[in-house]
């Protein structure tokens, strides 16, 4: 049972690198995405500098102990011209809901709501919290992990080994390829939602 696991990630990981290359995230022309008044909002309508999509739930805890470093990279790479959005995935959760929750946790970025999980399937995005890197172009280049702090759900290190998004970004702000386009990342399965 064990090896079917691993062969499974494996198999997702290969499908998400293929899916990155080929160029699906090119020019997404339909994502019914929308502000928290219900406005739709098109976050590729004026492509000119990279963005940053954080796929986030307030009710996990994963994504909660985030924010400080969301914050930290916020702070690094907004000066520098990339955009940072908010991608609450949950369409059950009220605007005023998440509006508190990003208030408490001083999420920095504009804030989506993907409730058809449009962008979700786009980027290929599984857990929250998960981040999607599009560069200057529209192209995705990066979907993944923010850090490697936590290992699996509920183990965690006292500090990442590897800040894999701040990797990413560096990267493609100096106009080179990034490194690892994909890596998994540990988190609350956005496919839960789709029974609520």
């Amino acid at each position: 049972m064990m090896a079917f696991g691993r062969f499974r990630s494996r198999v997702v990981v290969w499908t998400s690198i293929l899916w990155i290359f080929w160029g699906y995230g090119s020019g997404p022309s339909e994502l019914n995405l929308t502000s928290l008044s219900g406005e739709r909002v098109d976050p590729f309508a004026a492509v000119d500098s990279p963005s940053v999509f954080l796929f986030l739930r307030s009710d996990c805890p994963i994504s909660n102990r985030y924010a400080p470093e969301l914050r930290r990279l916020h702070e690094a790479f907004s000066p520098r011209g990339v955009r940072f959005w908010l991608v609450y995935v949950d369409p059950q959760e009220e605007a005023g809901s998440i509006r508190r929750h990003a208030g408490e946790f001083q999420l920095p970025g504009e804030i989506l709501r993907d409730s058809g999980h449009d962008l979700v399937r786009l980027t290929g995005a599984r857990v929250t919290p998960e981040a999607a890197v599009f560069d200057a172009g529209g192209r995705l280049v990066y979907r993944g992990r923010i850090d490697d702090r936590y290992t699996d759900f509920g183990k965690a290190r006292a500090r990442p080994n590897r800040r894999d998004l701040m990797l990413a970004l560096e990267s493609v702000l100096q106009g080179e390829p990034v490194a690892e386009p994909v890596t998994p990342a540990v988190g609350c399965f956005i496919a839960d939602l789709a029974g609520r």
